[in-house]
């Protein structure tokens, strides 16, 4: 039975480090897997970043991209997500001309109808944000292009666990715990 491709998380945590993306982005490539949105960030943890990717492919084939990822020097771990684990969301910028969105009131009841908001307006522009997941952002976007729209950026996935805590936090106490071992011998 072949393995069903669906869409995967992996969150990579490690030092600030130059070359992390392009190590990551490798990887993918050499496995020849799209990364369909790409995101890093600091955390909570003082010192460790965490670079969010999203992909579609197979289960099996990600866990090969994860034990990959782990190999490097700078990465301290990696995690492989289904969108059942995680919480996401995801921030889309949008720019249509003002004189548009004054002259046609339905592109007013497009913005409440899709729970967005207004960034900026001035007497050139006006700057709509819509955070949501994917298909919410894609489906504004597709009412908001027969408006003359100027402009249109979408970021990658950002996302939290549905765990209580994050997980490289444990895994690096268990790293301390062991090291405190080994200095005891």
């Amino acid at each position: 039975m072949e393995e069903e491709i669906k869409p995967y998380t992996m969150t990579v945590f490690s030092e600030n480090a130059v070359g992390i993306l392009n190590l990551i982005s490798i990887v993918y490539t050499r496995r020849s897997i799209n990364v369909e949105g790409i995101t890093a960030s600091i955390t909570a943890v003082p010192g460790i970043f965490k670079t969010t990717v999203l992909s579609y492919s197979t289960r099996s084939l990600m866990e090969k991209v994860v034990a990959q990822i782990e190999k490097a020097i700078y990465v301290l771990k990696a995690y492989l997500y289904t969108d059942d684990e995680i919480i996401h969301q995801e921030v889309a910028l949008y720019k249509v001309r003002t004189s548009t969105f004054i002259e046609n009131k339905n592109v007013e009841q497009i913005i409440r109808r899709h729970n967005a908001r207004i960034l900026d307006i001035n007497p050139k522009f006006t700057v709509i944000e819509k955070t949501g997941h994917n298909d919410e952002t894609e489906a504004l976007f597709e009412e908001l292009k027969n408006f003359d729209l100027l402009q249109f950026v979408r970021s990658g996935r950002i996302c939290v666990t549905k765990d209580s805590i994050e997980h490289v936090q444990t895994y690096l106490a268990q790293r301390e715990e062991e090291r405190k071992q080994l200095t005891q011998k």
